[in-house]
């Protein structure tokens, strides 16, 4: 059977999970605990020695890095329903959004959620948790980004983040007002790609992300929710919070 290592069914974690949700794959989830940092466990690292999630193991073989998983099982896996375009043209432009994502909309979001979530986490920790915790992150510019969250992300990036994700947005919104989907008039990967990032932006960046300045992004987020391997994945698999505790 399918193993599906991830966190919450949020950013790159979602997308994999969707996928197979939609495809109604059988699978084994193997929930991480982020909060207690688990994805850089040892366990975890004889696995996928980046300590990334998600990270798909079907037999001998280990699929890492989210839209590469998600080609993977429709390669592997194929099923009567279809998540990518039948002609290479609108398949190619599939690729568009799913490398456009991963590159660009998926990194200025991920900045803030770090600022506003695994902050948190990080200045929660003595120096010394904090240094041995360092220790175990095999990749050196994912420990710059654990200290930046400690030390607080500058003001002028978090300020060029928001300007880029404003850029995203307005993106995706102008597409999406003569389109039903993201690419080949259907619901592909692109879409599940993409709103694995965009889902619930509308509460968390609703300055930017609204009925008045995006509705046709507002449109899509809510119709993806609408799907029912969308809300069984969600009943299914709950969310973590990483941010303060709530009052």
């Amino acid at each position: 059977m399918l193993k599906l290592y991830s966190f919450g069914p949020g950013a790159n974690s979602l997308k994999p999970l969707l996928t197979l949700y939609e495809k109604g794959l059988e699978f084994e989830g193997i929930r991480l605990n982020p909060a207690k940092f688990e994805h850089h466990s040892d366990w975890f690292k004889a696995i996928n020695p980046r300590g990334q999630v998600p990270a798909l193991v079907d037999g001998d073989h280990v699929i890492t890095e989210s839209t590469v998983i998600c080609e993977y099982l429709e390669d592997e896996y194929p099923t009567e329903v279809k998540l990518r375009p039948e002609n290479s043209y609108d398949r190619a432009q599939m690729r568009v959004w799913t490398k456009w994502v991963d590159e660009y909309f998926c990194w200025c979001v991920s900045t803030i959620g770090w600022h506003r979530g695994v902050a948190h986490m990080a200045q929660a920790l003595s120096d010394e948790e904090f240094e041995a915790h360092i220790k175990n992150i095999p990749i050196p510019e994912q420990q710059v980004k654990w200290r930046r969250a400690r030390e607080g992300f500058p003001q002028d990036l978090l300020d060029e983040e928001m300007r880029k994700i404003g850029v995203s947005v307005r993106r995706l919104d102008d597409h999406l007002a003569d389109n039903e989907w993201l690419a080949g008039g259907m619901f592909t990967l692109a879409d599940i790609c993409n709103f694995a990032i965009a889902n619930g932006m509308q509460f968390g960046f609703a300055e930017q992300v609204n009925t008045s300045d995006t509705p046709h992004l507002v449109r899509w987020i809510e119709q993806i929710n609408e799907r029912p391997a969308v809300k069984k994945m969600f009943a299914e698999v709950p969310m973590e919070r990483l941010g303060p505790p709530r009052d």
